[in-house]
């Protein structure tokens, strides 16, 4: 049929309406997003996409529609053009950022995770994660993400947590993981270490203290409290001034310590007086220093960030803000404080709650990223060449088997990467992957006739299911930290597919991802591929930019800069969003983002709409009104390339097959804006302004068949882009086969 928008006897819908559409279009949509898809031409070849799993913490953001776009183009362009194509999508169980939402949404209710327990609060999370992982699910369908749902994943599904607790055996028995007392950075509020990925950083106006610790040595100091834990003072060894003190020892004041002064070559000679306090036990510069020199470790701070007893009667229980009031005004009575002055410094915060990050001593699993213990077991060539984690990466960076691009993020990861420290992956919080180690009880009961052997006892077991004791009757009890989330984020790749997908799918083509977690995922993503999968997950990696305001600034929720893409949808329609999105990522830069690239991706839709009307008139004349079936047949159109006599007829047809190299091109170099921008001109000004405007005065039908075939082409180009009004118009054309937009070839 032609394309009627007509209902009886009224006129024509003269623009777009989305929301009467969408949801209709998408749900004829969904079986053609499986692989399996008779639709799913095929040619042999592959295309499989990693969704980055939204945290299930609340709804989406502007970075998670920016992503799914460019995604969502790339997979609709390689399904028109007849490959496999598959796109894995899932959500993050998002540990310690979840437990947060969830205790912050409980306090409203004037009740808190230890009122409930363990076992009754992560019932309550698992409540979150069902309501918000199906609204961020539909959210994604709204924005025309073409995933295949029957694939979806959540890292802690059943099959997935055993991936997870094989990992952690694995790397345990490979020597790769151990527990180890290490100041870590640790939150009094989320009550658990944190990575150094995990901290944020703000700029504080605070203050700078010269604290007379000897007639010899004053010190500079933005943190006096800590002074209670101090074991040393050390200074460069090359500084002149404190050549003829290193080596003496000095009453620490107030706790009337006696301290030694030392030579260190981390000491930077030029801040504050050149002498530093070492305070092991709660800073992690000065634990290094504090293991190199054999100091003592004093935790004067507990895990809430109050004062431990080992900093004195007098201090003990305060909150380490009151205690540093305390520490100064005894200090400034003792005449000890020289000078304060104002000082600016960056303040390591929660990178989930804002709150004072505390370097402390604690217990802690990690694992190891540069040393290499040899193993066995180990089944990947590489591994058995003894190469660290650190090197896999490196390795991989180095031969072009990873690229990241653009190529100056590729630096950045190898930056890091060169420098990377074993990684902390315990956390002292209860929602995630509870760490498969079990601890022994205390007492042992031996067995009959084994009364001798339970020394042989084992205090700790790492296994997946709780272990049993084979000289004594006592049981094991499971740790109760849970895993880093980026632990088992890290094993996305492959975790929880089937063995099929793994041997079709695994590696997938592409990651599109942001620049802030390239560390935390994406090099974690890479050794564990190598590791587990023996090749790496991905060949490519795409950062894409990051969506700021208008002004500039980050946009937050909270500080009131944020923008719900959803709101976008529901006002414009999903198009006309995926429109202002790709239309503002030009190059490499941030987006600097502006609604009015949404109002004119609306305009548009409204143009292509009233171009396709113009098109269906023209073409179908009035061989519409004839009532014999041979007639209608015969007004069914091809897209096959018509012929062309006169000029301006070979002109657009030439131009149109430029353009679909062009966007090949474009979408095969990942520059998604740039070949918008060039659909759009083409669109707009060459066809709309110029051609129709000339078919105008003509009625051949040679003109006819030129238009048909340029707007079938121009819903082929624009399909990836703007999905939901190209369906549309598709369906609704004279076509001589039924079939949908979403599986037609470009060339077909």
């Amino acid at each position: 049929m032609g394309l009627y928008f007509e209902s009886m006897n009224q006129e024509p819908e003269k623009s777009y309406d989305s929301k009467s559409t969408e949801d209709r279009i998408y749900k004829s949509w969904e079986p053609f997003f499986t692989p399996k898809s008779k639709a799913a031409k095929g040619k042999g070849k592959t295309y499989a996409i990693l969704l980055p799993p939204p945290n299930v913490t609340g709804s989406l953001h502007m970075g998670h529609a920016l992503n799914a776009t460019i995604a969502d183009i790339l997979i609709r362009y390689h399904r028109m053009n007849g490959y496999k194509t598959v796109w894995f999508p899932g959500t993050d169980h998002a540990g310690i950022a979840t437990q947060n939402v969830v205790e912050k949404q409980l306090r409203k209710e004037g009740v808190s995770r230890w009122d409930l327990g363990r076992e009754k609060f992560i019932a309550k999370v698992w409540e979150w994660k069902n309501k918000y992982g199906n609204i961020i699910i539909e959210q994604l369908k709204k924005l025309g993400v073409s995933a295949d749902w029957s694939r979806l994943r959540f890292t802690m599904d059943p099959e997935y947590a055993k991936w997870v607790q094989k990992a952690f055996i694995h790397y345990y028995e490979k020597g790769l993981i151990y527990r180890g007392k290490r100041v870590v950075s640790w939150c009094p509020r989320c009550q658990t270490s944190l990575s150094d990925l995990e901290i944020e950083y703000k700029e504080e106006n605070a203050k700078l203290y010269d604290i007379k610790y000897s007639d010899d040595i004053t010190v500079a100091t933005t943190r006096p409290e800590t002074m209670l834990g101090d074991a040393a003072v050390a200074v460069n060894p090359k500084d002149q001034r404190y050549k003829k003190l290193i080596g003496k020892k000095i009453q620490l004041p107030i706790v009337n310590r006696e301290i030694p002064i030392i030579a260190d070559d981390a000491i930077d000679m030029n801040f504050g007086t050149g002498a530093v306090k070492v305070t092991p036990a709660h800073d992690l510069l000065d634990s290094e220093i504090g293991e190199r020199h054999k100091l003592p470790f004093y935790q004067i701070i507990d895990e809430r960030g109050r004062m431990t007893a080992e900093a004195g009667k007098e201090f003990a229980g305060l909150k380490v803000l009151e205690a540093r009031e305390k520490v100064i005004q005894k200090l400034q009575k003792m005449k000890l404080i020289e000078k304060i002055e104002d000082y600016k410094h960056n303040l390591a915060v929660c990178y989930r709650c804002n709150s004072t990050i505390e370097p402390l001593l604690s217990d802690q699993w990690f694992l190891r990223m540069a040393g290499h213990p040899q193993s066995q077991k180990s089944k990947v060539k590489s591994q058995k060449l003894g190469m660290s984690l650190r090197d896999m990466v490196l390795n991989t960076l180095k031969s072009g088997k990873t690229k990241i691009l653009p190529e100056n993020f590729e630096k950045m990861l190898t930056d890091w990467m060169e420098n990377v420290k074993d990684w902390c992956i315990s956390r002292q919080i209860w929602w995630g992957h509870q760490l498969p180690v079990w601890f022994h009880e205390p007492k042992c009961v031996p067995k009959k006739g084994h009364e001798k052997e339970i020394v042989k006892c084992k205090e700790m077991m790492v296994s997946p299911t709780e272990p049993k004791c084979k000289y004594c009757g006592a049981k094991f009890v499971q740790s109760q930290d849970v895993l880093d989330t980026w632990f088992s984020s890290a094993l996305w790749p492959f975790a929880g597919l089937s063995k099929e997908d793994l041997k079709d799918f695994y590696p997938s083509n592409v990651l599109i991802t942001a620049r802030d977690i390239i560390n935390l995922w994406v090099a974690r993503m890479i050794f564990s591929g190598l590791e587990f999968m023996g090749k790496t997950p991905f060949p490519e990696v795409l950062i894409h930019a990051t969506i700021l305001t208008k002004e500039g600034k980050r946009m937050s929720k909270s500080l009131g800069t944020g923008i719900d893409p959803l709101e976008l949808i529901e006002k414009y329609g999903a198009d006309a969003t995926r429109f202002g999105i790709i239309w503002q990522a030009m190059g490499t830069q941030d987006i600097h983002w502006d609604e009015a690239a949404v109002q004119a991706g609306k305009k548009f839709a409204n143009k292509l709409w009233n171009i396709a009307r113009y098109v269906d008139r023209k073409v179908g004349g009035s061989k519409l009104d004839v009532g014999n079936e041979q007639a209608k047949r015969s007004n069914k159109r091809s897209d096959r390339t018509p012929n062309a006599k006169f000029v301006e007829d070979k002109t657009i047809l030439k131009n149109l097959e430029r353009l679909k190299k062009e966007t090949e091109k474009n979408i095969a170099n990942y520059e998604f804006g740039p070949a918008l921008h060039e659909v759009y001109d083409f669109i707009w000004h060459e066809f709309a302004d110029k051609y129709i405007e000339l078919s105008k005065s003509r009625e051949d039908e040679e003109v006819k068949n030129i238009l048909y075939y340029i707007l079938v082409g121009i819903l082929k180009l624009l399909h990836p882009f703007m999905p939901f009004i190209t369906e549309e118009l598709y369906q609704k054309l004279p076509k001589e086969k039924e079939e949908m937009l979403i599986v037609k070839g470009w060339s077909r």
